[in-house]
């Protein structure tokens, strides 16, 4: 029996990521989040809430874990990070299972992951797409949303693998320059894989 074609989607802060999974959304492609995933987990009734109020009491407040809480916990204690990791990776990996599942018969399916390549996430995928604009124009945006500094946004690609990178390791790249260009590209490219909705 076929299965879904796998398509990842990355890219960096202020590339056009969540206006490009909306896109695929709009033409009928299901998308996967892990960002929403993980909030899902965190919220009130989440199941990363019991285990992590077993590894730090104080992260958990009001039933939800509270993540300012675990960054103070990942500053005071090196190896939390990694505590962390351990108990939200696997139910993370199993939220994403249970949506492939349930989409057996979608011929393309998008996962939306931040950090695709960190995590390896290009290996067991069919080919990676990744948004991209110039930097001015990613600066700009990011800049653009309350509260956000320059140096906030500094401290944040210094994180991130550079986008030079992520587009030589991509099988397509998406260039985010208006919706109606991004659109176009979506539309060709959900094509050009064959899985074009009728």
């Amino acid at each position: 029996m076929s299965r879904p074609r796998l398509l990842g989607l990355t890219g960096s802060i202020g590339m056009g990521k969540s206006t490009t999974a909306a896109l695929f959304r709009e033409k009928g492609v299901p998308v996967w989040d892990a960002d929403a995933a993980v909030h899902a987990l965190y919220a009130e009734g989440g199941g990363a809430v019991r285990p992590l109020a077993a590894l730090c009491p104080e992260a958990v407040r009001h039933g939800a874990v509270d993540r300012d809480a675990l960054k103070a916990w990942i500053a005071r204690e090196p190896e939390a990070l990694m505590r962390i990791e351990a108990v939200v990776h696997p139910l993370v990996a199993a939220d994403r299972q249970a949506f492939i599942d349930r989409h057996q018969n979608a011929p393309l399916l998008v996962l939306d992951i931040p950090l695709l390549f960190e995590t390896g996430a290009d290996k067991w995928l069919d080919a990676v797409l990744v948004v991209t604009a110039a930097p001015e124009v990613q600066r700009a945006r990011v800049l653009d949303r309350p509260g956000m500094t320059e140096a906030q946004l500094d401290a944040i690609l210094a994180r991130q693998m550079p986008d030079a990178e992520k587009r030589a390791r991509a099988d397509h790249v998406i260039e985010t320059l208006t919706p109606d260009h991004a659109g176009a590209e979506v539309a060709a490219l959900i094509e050009s894989l064959g899985t074009a909705n009728a």
